[in-house]
């Protein structure tokens, strides 16, 4: 497990989960800001980045994934610890949050993530239908054609991608980075070929009905342009007791990499509040 940590000081460490899953945590980047005062501490999830690979499909479980992070907690000694998750990484912090009740965060800030499979494909699927009707039947095409392992599909999705995951022009490097790094293998097993269906494994996930159990303080962030639609970021935030919601302006999946200006404070301030 490859692992880096940023900053120094003694409030609480922030450990900080990936998305994909498959993708390396370059793109997160942007939170070594809160490093002023605190450690953040990122690392990559088997099988993504700097981290092993891995070629037994059977260690690509959500559960496989908590202990995973049990591990890295244990290896680094973090009696206490701030959780943030981006997308997926939020999908797991839920997890670790209601499975671990024994040793729960100190807080849990989550950007941009689902708490079901079948909500995100529906969501999502709401986006595509606003899409300009010759962009959504170009995919429509390949899909159905069998062709969303092409470049020509990859293609068809840059206009979803660039209105939902990232609206800055050009991409930052990290961003791009760390798409150029994903293991797909990983991505394609649990996620599937594309951002807007989760046909892996992950398509079954739920913990809807399981989120009133997540008892420490929680933000839920994500963009006002976000894949994960703000409508389900209130589902969730509904569910989850004392919870706190914060919609980004004129961004999206990414949202604290698009605005930190905004971003950045709001988290600065729910850290500090929880240490």
């Amino acid at each position: 497990m490859w692992y880096r940590t940023v900053g120094a000081g003694d409030r609480t460490p922030l450990v900080c989960l990936h998305g994909g899953p498959g993708s390396p945590s370059d793109y997160l980047e942007p939170l070594e800001a809160l490093a002023s005062d605190r450690r953040v501490i990122f690392y990559d999830q088997l099988g993504c980045g700097n981290s092993d690979p891995v070629s037994d499909r059977s260690l690509l479980t959500v559960d496989r994934f908590v202990q995973e992070l049990d591990a890295v907690r244990d290896g680094l000694e973090l009696e206490r610890m701030h959780l943030f998750g981006s997308s997926w990484g939020g999908m797991l912090a839920f997890q670790y949050a209601i499975d671990r009740p024994q040793r729960p965060p100190a807080s849990l800030i989550t950007a941009g993530s689902p708490a079901s499979g079948r909500r995100w494909n529906e969501i999502t699927q709401s986006w595509l239908n606003e899409l300009p009707a010759d962009e959504l039947a170009e995919i429509e095409r390949l899909e159905a054609a069998g062709m969303v392992l092409s470049p020509e599909f990859e293609e068809a999705m840059q206009p979803f991608y660039r209105r939902h995951v990232c609206r800055l022009d050009p991409w930052p490097e990290p961003l791009r980075r760390t798409f150029d790094r994903l293991a797909r293998d990983v991505y394609l097993y649990m996620a599937g070929p594309c951002e807007f269906r989760l046909t892996g494994t992950l398509g079954d996930w739920d913990v809807m009905d399981r989120l009133g159990e997540i008892r420490v303080p929680t933000l839920l962030t994500g963009g006002e342009y976000d894949e994960c639609r703000p409508v389900h970021v209130q589902e969730i935030h509904d569910r989850i007791p004392g919870s706190r919601m914060e919609i980004i302006p004129d961004a999206s999946h990414v949202c604290f990499v698009e605005r930190p200006d905004v971003w950045m404070p709001i988290a600065r301030a729910f850290l500090a509040e929880h240490d």
